[in-house]
């Protein structure tokens, strides 16, 4: 009997033990992932804001009967593109997150012109309005570059927590796949080329 009992013993405690062991895992994973959700949350909240910024800076720009319509368009058009792609934090893919960095980037690069072409337009340049939006985009793109780190800070503890042995094992079982980071924008390691063109209609 004795020697029956020992063996039902440890069964009993490895048991006790793996359990302990993966309700560990799982409820340290689920709160970094909310941490990650949450950040992600931070990082839409602020492309929201500049979304928002951008749409009633169009419409003062537009008030500006000779403005150039080629460079409104180009922003109203990577607006809509930045806008069109939704991620869902919990299953994020590289490719999805490079897709939606790529939109980001091409709305910024479109704002950019925007404001670099306003160089032209001494009446906006004075317009209250305008230069009240115009502090705003960039306080906004500072925000969203500290949502950005912040969400990249969230993901490296969730990354080692589910990726370090032996919590790897347990990882692809509970459904928690390691999580892209935020890279900088195509073409960030270049200098910016700023031209003014003051011979342009």
């Amino acid at each position: 009997m004795k020697k029956l009992l020992i063996p039902i013993i440890i069964i009993v405690l490895l048991v006790i033990a793996g359990y302990s062991w993966g309700k560990g895992f799982n409820n340290t994973a689920v709160q970094l992932n909310e941490n990650v959700s949450e950040a992600w949350g931070n990082v839409q909240t602020s492309y929201q804001r500049r979304n928002d910024l951008i749409g009633n800076l169009v419409n003062t720009v537009k008030g500006a009967a000779d403005f150039e319509r080629n460079t409104l368009t180009d922003v109203i058009e990577a607006r809509a593109k930045a806008t069109s792609i939704n991620i869902d934090p919990s299953n994020v893919t590289p490719e999805q997150l490079a897709k939606y960095n790529e939109v980001q980037g091409g709305l910024s690069g479109a704002l950019k012109s925007l404001l670099v072409t306003v160089e032209r337009y001494p009446d906006l340049k004075s317009n209250q309005n305008f230069l009240k939006l115009q502090d705003e985009l960039v306080s906004t793109e500072n925000t969203i570059n500290t949502a950005r780190t912040r969400y990249n800070e969230a993901i490296k503890p969730y990354n080692i927590h589910v990726k370090e042995f032996p919590n790897s094992l347990l990882a692809g079982m509970f459904g928690f796949d390691d999580k892209p980071y935020f890279d900088s924008e195509a073409g960030a390691e270049k200098p910016v080329d700023v031209e003014f063109d003051f011979d342009k209609n």
